[in-house]
């Protein structure tokens, strides 16, 4: 089996600084339970809310 390695310092400041370049963060809260319901759908949570942010947005 192989190893997995791990990511050096230099590598972690890499991504974060690109990640800070290329992506916009936000802290979304939901009532308790609307996580389980999003991810019993079948997509991944930040899919999920990133597919309906954008059909909104195209709505506007």
């Amino acid at each position: 089996m192989e190893e997995k390695k791990k990511a050096t310092e230099a590598h972690m400041r890499a991504t974060a600084k690109w990640e800070k370049e290329n992506y916009d963060k936000v802290l979304v809260r939901f009532p308790k339970g609307t996580k389980e319901k999003i991810t019993n759908t079948g997509k991944s949570l930040n899919g999920f809310i990133v597919s309906a942010v954008n059909e909104k947005l195209e709505r506007e």
